[in-house]
């Protein structure tokens, strides 16, 4: 794709603010008034590095389209295969064999189960005193992961990485509001006595406040040039372009502590796109959505292109303040013309909230290649073989025929329908029809293309590490059956190669996203919240607390904590069947018994065979009854062999 130059915006010189005052108050003092002279300012710097980002990832579109196109298995058809289409829907045209399709599915099954395990995220303390409120605030960060469905953000930057070489995520703190239901009563006094009603009444407070992730669409990311993608904490700015509409920009100003404003002014703005989102994706061309939105319906609705930017930047020289010090500052511009957000980032982890997984980094490039793009040249050898078989089969089924027209009536013979009655002319009455048409000697050169497509298949399955037992699939040739140790090795090297993908987005990408949580939830959590106490820590805080829930305070949150970054291994990945012979081997040997818990090893097998719920299934002490009886009694029974002394 060539280097794309793009000038100012041309809504700079057809939008007039001066006529009309909303009367804003703007934060810091600071004069942004759409038509005011440091507004012009601040949004020419904004733009900049907007346009700066743009031009270096639009370099990577052409290859997304192409991977797009690749996992959406969709062809635009040639002139001719439309036409063969309108004559018949079920005849076979290209189409883009769906193995890439494939392998990407069984990579992202991986790494699903690889981090959606629960808890999501793990916490310890730092020092002894920190180790409840560690174990507290995983519990408090679970609960979150739920309630704001974070693992299917996830899910989406995972495939955005495997597809085009980067996922980018964004933690934030989110706060909604609402009505609650709270429980009322009424006393009556009367002639007849006092009573009493109960009702239920709703009133307006917030509802929840807590940790949410959100993915950035790859082609909309407005990244530093100058780093890698694994270093992006280390750029001066970090942004991305983001599609919204102006009935929720106004909703959004109105909330309190929203941060917004100039939103009113984008009323009199007649194309609200921004210039940077020309060139954009092509996945939605043959179904629609937001990119068909935008082209064709901005007349019936009111989408609004919003650039989001986080610039690391020293506030005397933008006119902010009159620090020297770098600061991290936050803007928003809306249309390329109005900015709408300009506040100091204070956030107390002092990073850019935001996080890029790019398993295929060198270190080096902001837009690496990804994992279906490397597999691009064979998926395309494939769709060759398959569709060029496909064509000849169809040339072969259709009759091919030599015919003397001066013989046989032509309409007749064109008639495709079953049965049908081929009249020969007047001077071929009588000399029979052996002679009047012969079909024409068709070869299929392509017949071996099918068997040429396996090959290629299994190139496929090498290159991406997704074999056929990680598909679901298991081996089908070869001079012997499929042993369990042959399964098991294949599979295992497989998944060894996975789990380094996996460890990789553990510490690019996992590692960040936990503890912004952890320092969001300890910064901006403002009121105490109930938590069910689950998971490894059960036992403690369950001594501790004496029940099922807890209470949590931000106060009991005011802790040290490590972030456990996951080792990249799925439940059962590295299980071998000689840990079962092993425990064996301890439980019944009181020498091994001694040195080794043989509980916690049988919990461990439990959990690598696939159970979640061990815990529910250990006998609850508190429910053992103890029954004391004289001592004759005991000796009777211990001589029976019905009691036997503690210890022995």
């Amino acid at each position: 794709m060539p280097y794309i130059v793009q000038g100012e915006p041309s809504s700079w010189t057809d939008n007039d603010f001066g006529r009309v005052d909303h009367k804003y108050e703007y934060p810091y003092d600071l004069d942004l008034k759409p038509d005011s002279d440091f507004h012009i300012k601040i949004r020419s710097k904004i733009w900049e590095r907007a346009r700066a980002a743009r031009n270096e990832i639009s370099k990577r579109f052409d290859s997304w389209n192409e991977i797009d196109r690749t996992l959406t298995t969709y062809i635009p058809l040639k002139d001719r295969e439309k036409q063969l289409k309108g004559k018949d829907t079920t005849k076979p045209v290209s189409i883009v064999f769906p193995y890439s399709y494939s392998n990407l599915e069984a990579l992202l099954t991986y790494l699903a189960l690889a981090f959606f395990q629960d808890p999501v995220f793990q916490y310890e303390g730092v020092e002894d005193s920190d180790t409840i409120g560690a174990m507290l605030m995983e519990l408090v960060i679970r609960l979150h992961c739920i309630k704001t469905k974070v693992p299917l953000s996830i899910h989406t930057i995972l495939r955005d990485n495997l597809s085009y070489g980067v996922g980018i995520g964004l933690p934030e703190w989110v706060t909604r509001w609402g009505k609650r239901p709270v429980k009322a009563t009424i006393s009556t006094l009367s002639e007849l006595g006092r009573s009493t009603d109960n009702y239920v009444e709703f009133v307006d407070d917030m509802i929840f406040e807590g940790n949410a992730l959100s993915s950035v669409d790859p082609y909309m990311w407005l990244p530093d040039p100058s780093v890698s993608s694994a270093n992006v904490q280390d750029g001066e700015f970090f942004g991305w372009l983001d599609r919204d509409n102006y009935m929720n920009l106004l909703n959004e100003e109105a909330q309190r502590d929203s941060g917004l404003f100039n939103v009113r002014y984008l009323k009199s703005v007649q194309n609200k796109r921004s210039s940077l989102s020309q060139d954009q994706s092509e996945r939605q061309t043959r179904y629609g959505g937001s990119t068909e939105l935008h082209r064709s319906m901005s007349g019936t609705v009111h989408p609004v292109d919003v650039i989001r930017l986080y610039v690391n930047l020293i506030p005397s020289e933008w006119g902010l303040s009159e620090s020297d010090e770098p600061e991290k500052w936050f803007f928003a511009l809306a249309s390329d013309d109005v900015v709408i957000a300009c506040e100091r980032a204070d956030h107390s982890h002092g990073m850019y909230p935001a996080a890029v997984a790019s398993s295929e980094f060198d270190g080096y490039s902001i837009t690496p290649i990804g994992r279906m793009e490397v597999l691009y040249g064979l998926q395309g050898v494939l769709d060759f073989l398959f569709n060029s078989h496909v064509t000849n089969v169809r040339k072969a089924i259709n009759d091919m025929l030599v015919v003397d027209p001066y013989l046989v009536n032509i309409k007749d013979l064109e008639d495709p329908e079953p049965g049908k009655l081929i009249r020969l002319r007047r001077p071929a009455w009588g000399r029979g029809v052996d002679k009047v048409v012969q079909q024409l000697q068709v070869h299929d050169i392509t017949q071996a293309n099918i068997a040429d497509s396996t090959y290629i298949t299994q190139w496929m399955d090498r290159i991406s590490g997704a074999d056929q037992s990680m598909q679901g699939a298991l081996r089908q040739g070869g001079p012997e059956r499929l042993t369990g140790t042959e399964f098991r090795g294949t599979r295992g090297s497989a998944i060894s190669r996975l789990q380094r993908v996996a460890m990789i987005l553990g510490m690019q990408f996992m590692q960040d996203i936990g503890e912004m949580f952890a320092a969001h939830t300890q910064q901006y959590m403002s009121r105490e919240t109930y938590v069910r106490i689950i998971g490894r820590y059960q036992e403690q805080l369950k001594k501790m607390f004496g029940k099922g829930r807890a209470k949590v305070t931000p106060y009991d949150l005011a802790i040290n904590y490590d972030l456990i970054v996951r080792d990249g291994s799925i439940p059962g990945g590295n299980f071998s069947e000689a840990w079962i012979q092993l425990w064996q081997i301890i439980a019944t040997t009181p020498e091994l018994q001694q040195e080794f818990d043989t509980f916690r090893i049988f919990t461990y097998i439990a959990s690598q065979l696939g159970a979640k719920n061990i815990e529910d299934f250990k006998r609850n002490a508190e429910r053992i009854e103890t029954k004391t009886i004289p001592d004759e009694e005991a000796l009777r029974e211990a001589e029976k062999g019905n009691i036997v002394p503690i210890g022995a």
